[in-house]
């Protein structure tokens, strides 16, 4: 069956014109102006993936995204107007798992909806036959895609924090640059003063409870990257 995409905007323009040319491409749409008509939406059927305007009446898409990425880890593509960098950070550590300034082709959101889709579905990093990863003593559970904290606490994690953990489990003890997560988690190159990464690193931080003034798990190594500090033991 075709991907069911979800669109959130109240420009009801953009909903047909998107509506009209992701139908084209094979995507199964609903499309709604608001908050209200994204649950209404949720509870009668499943998607697939969400694309989420910013500025919407009612609860705004911050907001939105927050609490859906509190319910699951459904794929969110955040549409935020052109550049306002600070709009693109938040939704980035409200969960979202890729963002595109406004206005933008068609062509480019039909790019990052199959990417999005793909890097959801697929494992990430070399190929691995690993069940679980252990590591100071917390565990990843790879099949739930769960993180369980050394207390027992289960730790909600979204499609782009998974996909950020798997990196640095994959490949642990090697400092990681921008670039390279990037390449990893999104498929893309980072652009001049693109934050994302650090975003995402910060977010995940706050996952593993890793304090960012005196991280232990996840290091900073000042102009080179990160670095995942701890022995890792993968389970098959």
């Amino acid at each position: 069956m075709s991907d069911h995409l979800l669109i959130v905007d109240d420009d009801p323009g953009l909903r047909e014109l998107l509506t009209d040319y992701l139908s084209r491409n094979e995507f199964r749409v609903s499309a709604v102006a608001d908050g209200r008509g994204l649950w209404a939406t949720l509870e009668r059927e499943a998607v697939d993936l969400v694309i989420l305007d910013l500025m919407l009446p009612g609860d705004d898409g911050l907001v939105l995204c927050r609490n859906l990425r509190a319910r699951s880890p459904m794929p969110i593509i955040m549409l935020t107007a052109r550049g306002d960098d600070t709009d693109r950070i938040v939704g980035l550590e409200m969960g979202a798992d890729d963002y595109l300034p406004k206005p933008f082709n068609p062509r480019e959101l039909l790019a990052r909806i199959k990417g999005v889709l793909r890097r959801s579905r697929n494992p990430v990093g070399e190929p691995g036959e690993a069940k679980r990863f252990h590591f100071a003593g917390w565990t990843l559970d790879v099949a739930a895609r769960q993180l369980v904290a050394p207390d027992g606490v289960l730790i909600p994690l979204g499609a782009s924090d998974y996909r950020l953990l798997r990196v640095f489990l994959e490949r642990p003890q090697r400092v990681l640059n921008r670039d390279q997560l990037l390449d990893f988690t999104q498929g893309r190159e980072a652009t001049p003063f693109d934050r994302s990464i650090d975003v995402q690193v910060s977010r995940l931080r706050r996952r593993l409870r890793d304090d960012p003034r005196e991280a232990a798990l996840i290091k900073t190594v000042r102009n080179e990257g990160y670095l995942l500090t701890v022995h890792v033991s993968p389970e098959y």
